[in-house]
């Protein structure tokens, strides 16, 4: 919609406020509200004023002043709210110079389509993620100085099969949780109510299914799009996410391996790269993709250690990415084998629905750091030819100790994939996509906040393995 047809939808659904959001570097999604009165075609050349100290990762008390300019592309009626209220994605800029905000991780990826569109490679990205979550009843966690602790109760989980109360049975089997019907997938109306929700804020949803994991492990799947609407599209697909849960009484995590020793969530990111309306991933070649194809697979092979700080950007993303688990720690390609980092899905012979899929990221990620910075490794790889080698169509579980060590893979740690973005991020910095102190300020941050965290604190485990030493 123009700023006009956004004043005038705003008025045909009787909306007396005014929602604009933005996203922090963690991905935590913040909002600021205003009576619809205070919305006029002017707002969206001034704005509104905030300040931004307070946003983590953001800039310092000195120079806090922003301005927060709506999208009125992004409008849509919040369907939660008891007073109707129109909700904007915004941009921030800065006062002062009015220039985009260079820690504004929706600048960054408009950037990114940007620099496709002025490198002539192509000038449109698409974008197709599918991000899992798990559907928990109660969840209580605590840390301090001298206990720490969580608990998980969902009535789907396995572990629960000797409660006393409420227990009728019919939870999936560690593992083995992909697709049962009813009962067994306790959750069918309430995805489907997340579903209907969806399209009527305006995205397009093709398909909903439970599952490997027990616990409620769920995934919803929308239809691709390009790659700043694909983001706008996974923050508004969280947020119907979580509060048609909390509506239920039940409360949703995008966390990648909330549930020791069963299948994590991942967020499978489907990508492709046209040029006047022509596929330019599909070709002669390998699982019938093309040469440009088969390099960008190289760029994401080649980067793909260091994208991890960015596409499995928490400590809890590498508990997800082992062996074992279906998770995708083998840096390899292969048109049909799961294990592997790179799939070329070959459900159509189409060339339009020729794409690569990324398996490696999880949902945690910010979805506009992570689909730019895919983009930046896989176009990195087109401008310098890398070759993406043979593609591994075994199972990779069946490969001999000596195959094993010819295969990279993933970091095994946070703190390994942000020494990696140290030493590896040039390629994010080509026409200032990412910029390095955003890079620096990424890594402080993730190391301090995150990481060390993590590490300076006793894990519960630890009293099993070494209390009696």
């Amino acid at each position: 919609m123009s700023p006009k047809e956004v004043l005038e939808f705003a008025q045909q659904n009787g909306a007396k406020q005014l929602d604009v959001r933005f996203t922090d570097i963690p991905s935590l999604q913040h909002h600021i509200t205003f009576p619809i009165s205070q919305l006029d075609e002017g707002t969206f050349e001034s704005g509104f004023g905030i300040d931004g100290s307070s946003i983590r990762g953001w800039a310092a008390i000195n120079e806090s002043d922003m301005l927060l300019i709506p999208d009125p592309t992004t409008a849509f009626m919040d369907p939660f709210g008891e007073t109707p209220t129109l909700v904007m994605n915004g941009d921030i800029i800065d006062p002062i110079t009015r220039q985009h905000y260079e820690r504004d991780p929706r600048w960054i990826a408009r950037k990114a389509e940007l620099f496709v569109q002025n490198s002539g490679i192509g000038d449109t990205v698409f974008i197709g993620a599918e991000a899992e979550f798990f559907i928990f009843d109660n969840i209580r966690f605590d840390q301090n100085q001298h206990s720490g602790f969580y608990f998980i109760d969902a009535e789907e989980g396995r572990w629960n099969s000797s409660r006393e109360h409420n227990n009728l049975g019919y939870r999936p089997r560690y593992k083995e949780g992909y697709f049962p019907v009813p009962p067994t997938d306790h959750h069918q109306d309430l995805r489907s109510e997340m579903v209907q929700t969806m399209i009527k804020c305006g995205l397009v949803v093709e398909c909903h299914h439970h599952e490997v994991a027990t616990g409620g492990q769920c995934e919803i799947d929308q239809k691709f799009d390009k790659l700043l609407r694909s983001a706008d599209n996974m923050m508004l697909y969280k947020y119907i996410v979580r509060n048609v849960a909390y509506q239920y009484g039940k409360t949703v995590t995008f966390m990648p391996k909330p549930l020791f020793q069963d299948n994590g969530s991942g967020m499978h990111t489907h990508q492709s790269i046209w040029k006047d309306g022509v596929p330019l991933f599909a070709g002669d070649g390998y699982a019938g993709l093309s040469q440009m194809a088969l390099w960008y697979i190289g760029g994401l092979l080649k980067h793909a250690r260091a994208l991890s700080a960015i596409i499995a950007p928490t400590t809890n993303s590498y508990k997800r990415l082992v062996p074992g688990y279906e998770a995708p720690v083998n840096l390899a390609y292969s048109r049909r084998n799961r294990s592997a980092a790179v799939r070329i899905p070959m459900y159509s012979a189409s060339p339009k629905a020729k794409r690569v899929e990324f398996r490696p990221p999880d949902p945690s990620a910010n979805p506009y750091l992570a689909f730019a910075a895919m983009l930046m490794a896989g176009i990195d790889g087109i401008v310098n030819k890398v070759d993406p080698g043979d593609p591994l169509d075994k199972d990779i579980y069946d490969l001999s100790p000596e195959e094993m060590r010819q295969v990279p893979s993933m970091p095994a740690s946070l703190d390994e994939a942000l020494d990696c973005l140290a030493d590896d991020h040039a390629f994010l910095l080509k026409g200032d996509v990412f910029t390095e102190e955003l890079i620096e300020t990424y890594i402080t941050y993730k190391r301090k906040h995150e990481a060390e965290a993590v590490r300076l604190r006793p894990h519960p485990y630890e009293f099993a393995l070494y209390y009696d030493i």
